[in-house]
């Protein structure tokens, strides 16, 4: 059984598809934790172009809403809230509301309706930056969404792009183990292939 910890800022939508994946594959067959890092913080005192500000600004009210629950209810009120605020975001529409999303996304995960508060709540900035500190130690540098940690190697991804069908989803878990666990390995990496699709078969590739 591995150890395998991934850190995810809860509005990346490629974050959002392989937590799914390995959450679905490694039930029962490995010790999985879910946890967060920020987008928001490691752009930080960064110029961020227009395109990409939105997500910033969402990384950093759906972070405090996060901080807040693990606070309040730890690493499972995360996981819970995670799973349910998900398909809220994912895919985004011009419909899509950020503050309905959250209470929502709280409501079905049982939690107090008055957590979302703590969307423009600027006091849970520093449990967000300590949540993305430890993610960035666990990778051993600067990296973004997702980054996953298995018995205590560290590695940015993996990035999917859409749901892999479940015989593919299991080999893939294996090969990701493996190539975490050989001593010297360090990377394997593709040029940026998006947006990601949200159910099996769905994505077209050109």
């Amino acid at each position: 059984m591995a150890e395998i910890d991934l850190y995810v800022d809860p509005v990346c939508p490629f974050a959002w598809v392989t937590a799914r994946w390995l959450l679905d594959t490694a039930r029962g067959e490995h010790a999985v934790a879910v946890k967060q890092m920020s987008l928001a913080v490691l752009n930080d005192g960064r110029a961020v172009d227009a395109g990409h500000e939105p997500m910033i600004s969402r990384s950093r009210r759906f972070g405090r809403v996060f901080a807040a629950v693990e606070q309040r209810h730890g690493p499972s009120g995360f996981v819970s809230l995670y799973l349910a605020l998900g398909p809220r975001l994912h895919p985004r529409t011009p419909e899509t509301d950020d503050d309905a999303a959250a209470a929502a996304a709280l409501a079905e995960a049982g939690l107090e309706s008055t957590l979302l508060a703590a969307l423009d709540d600027a006091s849970f900035d520093a449990p967000v930056a300590d949540a993305h500190q430890a993610s960035q130690q666990a990778l051993g540098g600067r990296g973004g969404s997702p980054i996953i940690a298995i018995d205590g190697q560290g590695f940015g991804g993996p990035v999917l792009t859409a749901p892999p069908a479940p015989h593919r989803a299991t080999a893939l878990l294996r090969a990701v183990i493996d190539a975490a666990t050989t001593p010297e390995f360090a990377a394997l990496q593709r040029p940026y292939q998006g947006p990601p699709a949200f159910t099996t078969g769905e994505r077209t590739v050109h």
